[in-house]
């Protein structure tokens, strides 16, 4: 399968329905609604809602009654990197290969810009269709505490708490689960209930999750080692100036490396069950293990 074509696909089609969500910037506040499109369209991989969408399909359902999800997440995320790059959290000058929304608009819109997406991501969510087994309610209580003060949130406290300090590495791989895993597995636990997963494939695609999320920030750490800001699109070598805790800090790149295998093996062993309807997201997770971006 060729996964990054897949990936150029999925991107073009949640583009197209986050220019429909995203206020126009001729819609006053302008400059807001500016801030907002330019951070959410100057690039992005897409992978959080392609793993919704993916998810969703493998079990059945029709595309486009997962795009408000999908698009949901992106928002988020998109949120979550505004308002890291703030010069009170990681102060960095670039995303996605172009100046941060702080850098371009100022600090005051840009937290205004990333606050309107987190609250634009649930007004989205509310339209997409519930399914037998799951309601809007559930939906929304699966996003909110993702994006919460338990998984993402909590993550970046602390990782900001650590940053210098010597680490465990249990503790390390909660950092790691809450600030990446969290949204990420919760990208396939959307798309799976949007797919109306029965208890037992919900539990094999959140098991899923949980080891893709943990290889996928093992990986961004070491490619923030590894590459330049030009191929990654932001600043690399910032968690070594910042002494954050990371795998490659705490185990070496060889190590680190060796972690990241092992737990997407784990991802893979996890959809076993699912058979051939799985081989999309398989493909995704050793795509990711190889990535260079």
């Amino acid at each position: 399968m060729d996964v990054q074509r897949l990936l150029q696909m999925r991107a073009k089609q949640i583009n197209a329905a986050l220019h429909r969500y995203l206020p126009s910037v001729r819609t006053a506040p302008t400059i807001l609604h500016k801030a907002m499109r330019y951070s959410m369209f100057v690039g992005g991989k897409r992978l959080r809602p392609t793993l919704c969408l993916e998810a969703a399909v493998a079990l059945g359902a029709a595309e486009q009654q997962v795009i408000p999800l999908a698009c949901s997440l992106e928002m988020i995320h998109t949120y979550s990197l505004i308002h890291d790059d703030l010069p009170a959290m990681d102060n960095d000058d670039f995303r996605r290969g172009h100046p941060t929304c702080h850098k371009v608009f100022g600090e005051a819109v840009a937290i205004l810009a990333g606050d309107a997406l987190l609250t634009l991501a649930f007004e989205t969510l509310a339209k997409a269709q519930p399914t037998p087994r799951y309601d809007h309610g559930t939906f929304l209580l699966e996003l909110s505490c993702a994006a919460g003060s338990r998984n993402l949130i909590a993550g970046q406290v602390e990782d900001l708490q650590n940053e210098g300090k010597p680490i465990q590495p249990r503790h390390l791989q909660r950092i790691h689960q809450r600030k990446t895993g969290a949204l990420i597995t919760t990208s396939l636990r959307l798309g799976a209930m949007a797919g109306n997963a029965t208890p037992r494939q919900l539990q094999l695609i959140t098991d899923f999750g949980k080891a893709l999320g943990l290889a996928f920030q093992i990986v961004d750490d070491i490619l923030d080692c590894e590459q330049t800001t030009e191929k990654l699109g932001k600043s690399a070598g910032k968690d070594a100036a910042a002494h954050k805790a990371t795998y490659p800090a705490l185990l070496g790149i060889a190590g680190a490396k060796q972690a990241a295998a092992r737990w997407t093996q784990k991802a893979i062993e996890s959809l076993k069950p699912l058979g051939n309807k799985a081989s999309r997201l398989l493909a995704i997770a050793n795509y990711l293990l190889h990535r260079d971006r």
